[in-house]
């Protein structure tokens, strides 16, 4: 079977975006990737580094450019505008989350969508957390019978990385941006819940923590958010029945630099459990800890003597340190020896996307899927304002099975088969 190449480009060159820039330049369907940043400099580096086609001048010049796509690692709050332009310009649009920061923002790229038949895909990365797969595959099993409450928390320190990542992307008023509210970077955990269970929220009430640290972090009176919540949670309806709890947690006493995100799922038959180093599946028989088939393996060898009584079947996982209850089999050759990263989750985002803008098929993550990851945490966010009120969500629907591939974008694309 024969696929179609795409070229892409890359848009932001910061810490985040080198990790993908190595992984979309060896996908067989990626004839070339180039990349820009309003820092000229870390655009020539990566470039060089990754051993990528070049660099581009700015984001405008991208545009105007011959790219098939382009794969956008601004910050956060910058995505929605960018995606709307890379789409009007007639690129397909990889973006990383959150998909947008408002309800408008979310409308206008799905309409984009929809208009230029162009693909859009949201690098979700709890979608393909083992806890999420496994979950989803159970699901698909009937093992939980029907769910009707589930959990999702994204529970990263300040303290532990969040500090560092703000000083690099920025500068000098770097304070101003770390205030982002918690609910509006949601799709971590509420990917992890939707992307397992389906259905969508419906309605929300959420308690915002005013921050007390007094490190000028979370301060009103420097965040350009105007937002001094480190912590929120969020208790969702979710559509015909049934709640979501989520917790978005910038102050915490825990260990996320071992576990980020984590879930947990109940339902009439079955439920799962997840904590830091161990998770639990349990029925009305007993419990059975499936903590193995979700840990992530560090990268081996091919060749290493560890493998040889390694099942088959598993045998991709491990070389690729992925989990257990990953498919690897699904994945190009040549990215099963390179890293991954999130819990074995940025092979599947690449190839995702890859093949969705190959195809012409929709990514699992796709417009209406991201909508329903992302406008909770929006609404969620409104609710703690007015002390927990409880909010309707409004919904975009079910994405359409297929999109059409505008005229003046066939033919682009030359065919080559995958490695």
């Amino acid at each position: 079977m024969t696929h179609q190449t795409f070229s892409l480009g890359i848009v932001g060159a910061g810490q985040f975006a080198g990790q993908f820039a190595k992984l979309f330049n060896a996908h067989p369907f990626v004839s070339s990737v180039v990349v820009t940043d309003v820092l000229p400099e870390r655009a020539t580096e990566l470039a060089e580094r990754e051993h990528l086609a070049g660099t581009v001048p700015s984001f405008d010049d991208l545009l105007a450019s011959d790219v098939d796509a382009v794969a956008i690692f601004t910050q956060r709050w910058t995505h929605g505008p960018l995606v709307v332009r890379a789409l009007r310009a007639g690129k397909h649009v990889y973006s990383a989350v959150p998909m947008a920061i408002s309800e408008d923002e979310i409308a206008a790229i799905i309409e984009a969508v929809r208009e230029t038949g162009l693909t859009y895909m949201m690098g979700e990365t709890s979608y393909y957390n083992p806890a999420t797969v496994y979950a989803r595959g159970r699901k698909a099993e009937g093992a939980f019978g029907r769910i009707f409450y589930a959990e999702g928390d994204y529970v990263h320190d300040m303290d532990l990385g969040f500090y560092a990542a703000y000083q690099y992307s920025g500068g000098e008023e770097w304070k101003s941006t770390a205030s982002y509210p918690p609910m509006l970077y949601p799709t971590h955990s509420v990917g992890g819940v939707i992307g397992a269970i389906g259905s969508h929220a419906v309605s929300v009430s959420c308690i915002g923590v005013r921050d007390d640290r007094g490190d000028g972090v979370f301060d009103r009176e420097v965040s350009m958010f105007d937002n001094d919540f480190s912590n929120a949670t969020a208790l969702f309806e979710l559509d015909g029945g049934g709640s979501m709890r989520i917790n978005e947690f910038r102050r915490v006493g825990y260990p996320s630099h071992l576990r980020e995100s984590r879930f947990r799922y109940f339902g009439t038959e079955g439920s799962f459990e997840q904590l830091v180093a161990n998770a639990v599946w349990q029925d009305k028989s007993g419990y059975e800890d499936v903590s193995e088939l979700l840990e992530t393996k560090p990268s081996m060898s091919a060749d290493d003597p560890s493998l040889a009584g390694v099942d088959p079947a598993l045998r991709d996982a491990f070389i690729s340190g992925l989990a257990p209850v990953h498919d690897a089999s699904r994945l190009p050759e040549s990215l099963k020896r390179l890293p991954s990263g999130h819990e074995g989750s940025h092979h599947f985002l690449v190839d995702d996307f890859a093949t969705a803008v190959a195809t012409r098929t929709l990514p699992p993550v796709n417009a209406w899927e991201a909508a329903r990851y992302t406008l909770p945490g929006i609404i969620a966010h409104r609710s703690a304002l007015r002390g927990g009120e409880r909010l309707s969500i409004p919904d975009f629907g079910d994405a359409p099975e297929q999109l059409g591939a505008p005229d003046d974008l066939d033919g682009q694309m030359a065919e080559a088969a995958r490695d």
